[in-house]
C-alpha cells in the first residue's frame, strides 16, 4: 500500500522521514534512493507483534496544513503489509511419508518446528528464483 512519508534534510545530515499515519514511526537514509527500503524496515519494526491495527494510508493533502510538515517534501512509499505483520495461515499439504520424516529430522537438528523449517526452505528456494 502506498503511504505518504514526509521527508526533510538538514545540511550535512541524512534524509529523515516521518510517517504521519504511524505516529512515532520515523526513519532515515543517507541517500534518497535508500529511503523506501528504510521506510519498509521502520514500518516492520514499528508494528512488530503488538497487535495494534495498521491504519489505512492517507494522502499528503490530508497533512498539507499541518505546521509540523513544512520545509520538506512528500514521498509515497509502497509498504508491503504482508511483511509488516504476517499472520500464520494453516495449510493442508500432502507429502511422501519418508520426506516428512526427513523434514522432521532436519527441523529437530535445527531446533525448529516442521512449519518453521518448511517456511525457511520455501523462502530460500524463492530467493534463488
Amino acid at each position: 500500500m502506498l503511504y505518504p512519508i514526509y521527508v526533510h534534510k538538514d545540511q550535512g545530515s541524512a534524509y529523515g522521514a516521518i510517517f504521519p499515519d504511524f505516529p512515532g514511526c520515523f526513519t532515515a537514509a543517507d541517500e534518497l534512493k535508500d529511503l523506501p527500503a528504510a521506510a519498509q524496515e521502520a514500518a516492520e519494526a514499528h508494528f512488530g507483534a503488538d497487535g495494534d491495527p495498521i491504519p489505512a494510508p492517507s494522502s499528503p493533502e490530508a497533512w498539507a496544513k499541518n505546521k509540523d510538515y513544512r520545509g520538506g517534501f512528500w514521498l509515497l512509499v509502497d509498504i508491503d503489509l504482508n511483511k509488516v505483520r504476517s499472520r500464520a495461515v494453516r495449510v493442508n499439504i500432502s507429502l511422501p511419508e519418508s520426506l516428512v520424516g526427513r523434514i522432521d529430522e532436519a527441523a529437530r537438528r535445527r531446533g525448529q518446528s516442521r512449519s518453521a523449517f518448511l517456511a525457511m526452505a520455501a523462502e530460500r528456494e524463492m530467493a534463488l528464483a
